[in-house]
Order: structure tokens, then sequence, then C-alpha cells
């Protein structure tokens, strides 16, 4: 299949079976050195492909589009050696949210249209904190919206998918400086999309589903701290 990407060692194929696209993503196992490192700094080291497969069922089970399985397989039972893969089915007729957001620089769209997907990021970024979830990479490159849906721009609701789960991190309840990563992270890449602060607003009222000034009472300290994090990363990434 045709290589997209390879990266320490894990390495990310994309190739055609029948009719249907397909990703298929090798994970040859890890050295002792990450794992150990991952333990120093408090984190669950990622050995193999099962953690992307039990956060996409994770989602289904919350409801939040994202990728279909196909494929899953490992062997080996040293943590270092674990050998496994995933294989996913290529989500068609989708556009990034981050070209999405690009084209919009020149085109800019309907505010309903930006409204009806900023209202979506919202609900899936508040159903995955409240159930214990966290991406860890959750930029809008990662979330893929139906093509249907921007040609036509129904007042159905934007159908959204979540991908690249393989960092993901579950548990019963989020810890305070995953929350932070997230939410800045998204943000982080929105900033070149020229949101207004009545875009930012309604992202914090459907977030967190109460009146705008109780949440920004209550959360005061989340969202400015959310907004010092995007941009010192956007400052040094400049």
């Amino acid at each position: 299949g045709e290589v997209f990407r390879d990266h320490k060692g894990r390495r990310t194929l994309r190739f055609v079976h029948g009719a249907t696209g397909y990703f298929l993503k090798i994970h040859p196992g890890v050295r002792w050195r990450e794992i150990l490192k991952n333990l120093v700094f408090l984190r669950l080291p990622i050995l193999g492909a099962r953690h992307e497969r039990d956060a996409i069922r994770r989602l289904e089970k919350l409801g939040v589009a994202t990728m279909t399985i196909a494929g899953y397989g490992e062997r080996g039972r040293n943590p270092a050696k674990i050998e496994s893969f995933l294989i996913t089915e290529e989500i068609e007729n989708t556009i990034s949210l981050e070209d999405l957001a690009n084209s919009w620089q020149k085109d800019p769209p309907k505010p309903s249209a930006k409204w009806a997907i900023i209202n979506k990021i919202a609900e899936i970024a508040r159903i995955l904190h409240t159930n214990g979830v966290n991406h860890r990479d959750f930029y809008l490159c990662h979330f893929l919206l139906e093509a249907r849906w921007l040609e036509s721009q129904s007042d159905d609701e934007p159908e959204l998918h979540v991908i690249d789960l393989h960092r993901t991190q579950i548990r019963e309840q989020v810890p305070y400086r995953w929350l932070l990563k997230d939410l800045a992270g998204l943000y982080f890449s929105c900033l070149d999309t020229n949101l207004t602060e009545r875009d930012l607003f309604r992202f914090i009222n459907q977030y967190s589903q109460k009146p705008l000034k109780e949440s920004l009472r209550e959360n005061a300290s989340l969202w400015t701290k959310v907004e010092h994090k995007a941009k010192s990363l956007y400052a040094k990434l400049s």
C-alpha cells in the first residue's frame, strides 16, 4: 500500500481491497526505554494497536462518529516486543476541518454553517470529556466533515468523524491537565481561522451546557489558561 506515515517504527499505509479503501497501522513493538520514560512521567505507555482499537470502541458506545474497524491482531507477551496491527475503513467523501478552515480565508462560510460546526465540535468535546476520554491530539485536522452536508448545508447537524485515536486516554474522569491540553490544542488549531469572540462564546456555551455568564464565572481560570496555553504554543511555533 501507499505509505502515509512511518514514525518510530509505527507505519500507516493505505490500500484498496475490492472497491473499498482501508488504512493499516502496523506497530512493531516499543523499546523498554520508551516504556520506562512514560512510567516516569506517570503516563501509561502505548504498547500497540489495542490502545486505538479500545478507543474506537469507546467512542462508538458514546455515539461519537469515528473510524470503523475492519481488522485487528497482535502477538507476543513481552510488553516491549508486542507486534500488532489495526485496519480501519477509509472514511470517504470528507474534508478535514483544518483544510476547510483554511479555505475560509478566501471564501468565508455562511454564519449558520460555521455555527453548526462549532456547536458540533463543542458537543463532541463535551461528550468525550464528561465520559473520561481525552484525545491528546485534539486538533481540527483530526475532525473529518462529511462533504454532502457541506454541499447541501441542510438544517441537519453536521456529521463529524474523530480520527487518530492512538494516544487517547480513557479513565473514570479526565484529569485537569489533560482537559486543558485538549481544549488548548483545539483552540490553537483555530487561531488562523478568524474566529470572532461570539464564535468562542458559542463554543463555551455549548461545551458547558450552562448560561454563558455562569460558565465564564465558574470556569474563568480554565478558559484563561486555555487561551494562554494555545497562544503560547502558537507563538512558539510561528
